[in-house]
């Protein structure tokens, strides 16, 4: 025969169960709502930018090779406050994105001479490599805008496009654009159309 305390023992065994199923069924649709969004990536092309709308957006994006890397996340904001400190013709804000050596390198009046015309923009990360000892490449595309006073002695135009290879090491826990060898030789040529 079945006791009294036996037959509410049933129903509250039940209702225990559904609620913790509920339960785990909530915390999982929080934490996974909670997982970042990947970065949007672009598919690498020619910037379709009409001339006189030269250099482009200012925001740097990267390509799918580039965003699925783990460094995209930490050197992406760099390199978007190293572009921003340049076109608001802030060296303060810059000398935050460099290392030290590439900092006393290029003093504040040698920067804002030659950067005193410059707009950067459509600037597009393709590849991010890892080296080691906190040391990193970054294959990079960005069309500067200047005056042709301005422009490089080796390629005197309004418009360029660069290809080039930055190097980034840590300083201090902090990756930071470096100086070295692969920052000295990029690739330029004239913007189209102009």
């Amino acid at each position: 025969m079945t006791s009294p305390r036996q037959l509410w023992l049933l129903p509250v065994l039940l209702i225990t169960v559904i609620a913790t199923a509920l339960g785990a069924l909530v915390a999982r649709s929080l934490y996974a709502d909670q997982t970042p969004a990947p970065p949007v990536a672009i598919e690498p092309s020619q910037p379709s930018v009409q001339p006189g709308e030269q250099p482009g957006p200012t925001e740097v994006q990267g390509t799918t090779d580039a965003t699925t890397h783990p460094l995209y996340t930490t050197l992406q904001p760099l390199l978007q406050r190293y572009f921003d400190a340049i076109n608001a013709k802030d060296y303060a804000a810059w000398t935050q994105t460099v290392t030290t050596t590439r900092q006393h390198d290029q003093d504040e009046a040698d920067w804002q001479r030659d950067y005193r015309t410059t707009r950067d923009g459509s600037i597009v990360i393709h590849r991010i490599e890892a080296g080691g000892g906190g040391t990193a490449s970054v294959l990079l595309q960005f069309t500067s805008t200047q005056d042709l006073a301005d422009a490089p002695l080796e390629l005197p135009a309004t418009c360029i496009q660069w290809y080039v290879v930055w190097a980034f090491a840590k300083q201090k826990d902090e990756w930071r654009l470096a100086a070295g060898s692969t920052s000295a030789s990029p690739q330029h040529d004239q913007c189209p159309g102009q």
